[in-house]
């Protein structure tokens, strides 16, 4: 054992965070704050697409690696996609320690609350201008 607590997942997602900070024109942006920690997702969405996604997370490396494995993920997936995302399966793949599970939830349920967003907006991707 090398008592290193993060995977080598964790660290390359954490060194290299490609959809970390705002969209300029998002379609969707939510937030959630719990756990001590805040995530904030951003997305355009062509159609029943998820065109881009963007985070900001308050929190460790394993919460800020885990949100840009989601986003690297879903982007160009279905919209429908998003009520599949599972905080069990990201943190097997990143080996994220049991005790970091809450904070792990809280991006589960900032994803959960985008693809309700999504599903209220009257017409995701258009611009009501």
């Amino acid at each position: 054992m090398t008592g290193d607590p993060y995977s080598a997942g964790v660290r390359e997602l954490f060194a290299a965070p490609g959809h970390a900070g705002d969209l300029e024109k998002p379609d969707l942006r939510v937030q959630i704050n719990d756990q001590g920690v805040r995530v904030a997702l951003a997305a355009t969405i062509d159609g029943d697409i998820i065109g881009s996604l963007r985070f900001r997370a308050w929190g460790c490396p394993h919460l800020l690696a885990a949100a840009e494995a989601f986003c690297r993920a879903y982007e160009g997936r279905p919209v429908s996609a998003l009520q599949a995302f599972s905080a069990a399966d990201l943190m097997q793949t990143l080996a994220v320690p049991r005790e970091k599970l809450g904070r792990i939830l809280v991006l589960e349920d900032t994803v959960r609350s985008l693809g309700q967003s999504v599903r209220q907006s009257p017409e995701p991707g258009k611009d009501t201008d």
